[in-house]
């Protein structure tokens, strides 16, 4: 089955590719955020180690399927300086979500209203935690369609197979994202629909980000490296900087560290047997 749709996505332009791939992430997160219609609360000792599985899978991802191939192109295209890329990309995506960070407003899931980030904003709680969410996501999405616009230009180091593991693996974490938005919602009071709705609308940047890592990539080859090892840096420090903090403010603690071992291995053990 794998082979055929790795037949199915090579033979199609590699922007429709990455954005096939990133409607699916965006899908599966609806797919999580739909459990609001069978389940009123979700409780702190699930949430939390399914938050912890989501890094987990984001670092797994950020090294073999993104800073790896980022050195082993550099390689080629920047001999005697293959370090240099990745370094560079690395920071500056995490400057990028950094700076995003400190001028969006956005309340992380486990946190009280009193602990919103960003500039000072009156915007409802439901709209911070859905603009946290989608800060989050932006990364993921941007992977996606580089690894594919990689691939596309016919890299040595990076593969069709290697960005649908990608993809099958953002998607296996945005499952749990699509409840961690969608059930504090419903506990607030917020009506079935609403609270599926803005879990949903939470990943809809991911087809975007997809597509624009995608186009970067294919009409701007020496660019490449610097895209996957971007998308790595701004991917770990949403991992560092709010899923970790989000799993340590309840008695799960344990449970989610070892959730998070959980997503590392699955997404190593997808890259290495997929990819």
């Amino acid at each position: 089955m794998m082979q055929t749709i790795e037949q199915f996505f090579s033979s199609i332009h590699p922007v429709w590719a990455a954005l096939i791939a990133t409607v699916f992430t965006w899908l599966v997160t609806a797919a999580g955020a739909s459990l609001v219609f069978f389940f009123k609360t979700l409780s702190r000792g699930v949430l939390d180690p399914m938050l912890g599985f989501t890094g987990g899978v984001m670092v797994a991802a950020s090294f073999w399927s993104l800073l790896n191939p980022a050195i082993e192109i550099s390689e080629t295209l920047y001999p005697g300086y293959s370090w240099m890329p990745a370094a560079v990309g690395f920071l500056a995506g995490a400057l990028f979500i950094y700076f995003l960070d400190k001028v969006m407003p956005h309340l992380h899931l486990n946190f009280g209203l009193s602990e919103t980030e960003g500039l000072q904003s009156k915007l409802h709680k439901t709209t911070l935690l859905i603009l946290a969410i989608t800060l989050h996501n932006i990364p993921e999405g941007l992977a996606v369609g580089v690894l594919f616009g990689a691939a596309a230009i016919g890299m040595e180091d990076a593969s069709i197979a290697g960005a649908i593991t990608l993809a099958i693996g953002i998607g296996i974490q945005n499952f749990p994202e699509g409840i961690a938005v969608a059930m504090p919602l419903r506990r607030q009071g917020v009506t079935r629909f609403r609270s599926f709705w803005y879990g949903q609308l939470s990943a809809i940047v991911e087809p975007f980000a997809g597509v624009a890592g995608a186009l970067a990539v294919i009409y701007m080859q020496p660019v490449l490296p610097f895209a996957l090892a971007f998308a790595a840096g701004a991917m770990i420090f949403v991992v560092v900087e709010e899923v970790i903090p989000e799993t340590q403010r309840d008695r799960y603690t344990d449970r989610s560290v070892l959730a998070f071992i959980a997503g590392f291995l699955v997404m190593m053990i997808l890259d290495v047997a997929l990819g």
